[in-house]
């Protein structure tokens, strides 16, 4: 098992191995994320936003997936709508992203980290938008 891929056990009757890149596991977490109201983005990193204005939408963005001795932790950066409860959300983030994890992959988290990186208001609405 290379340290770039976690490698599934399916018992002894499997036909063969399943490996699950780390990038998979960024993808499932993003989706899972956003998935949650009260989250306005996810924040990535300057190349995610070059490679997304080019069109190609990057679902791994603002998600980083460590495999330590310990088992899978996932750091979570995302922007909070105005006015929305932050822990509860950060916790509903966790619950999901854990679940989501657990049905796809059979993988358990060993952590869930959420990184609030900004609140996002509401941009003010013009007279004409109003009407």
């Amino acid at each position: 098992m290379s340290e770039h891929v976690l490698e599934m056990n399916q018992g002894h009757n499997s036909l063969g191995k399943v490996e699950i890149a780390p990038e998979v596991i960024e993808v499932i977490a993003g989706i899972a994320a956003s998935e949650i109201e009260g989250v306005a983005q996810m924040r990535g990193n300057f190349a995610a936003g070059v490679v997304e204005r080019l069109g190609k939408k990057n679902h791994g963005k603002g998600v980083k997936v460590d495999l330590t001795d310990q088992g899978i932790i996932i750091d979570v950066y995302c922007v909070m709508n105005f006015g929305v409860s932050i822990p509860n959300v950060s916790q509903k983030i966790q619950e999901n992203i854990r679940q989501a994890l657990l049905n796809m992959t059979g993988l358990e988290a060993s952590e869930v980290n959420v990184h609030v990186v900004g609140v996002q208001f509401d941009a003010p609405k013009t007279e004409q938008e109003a009407e």
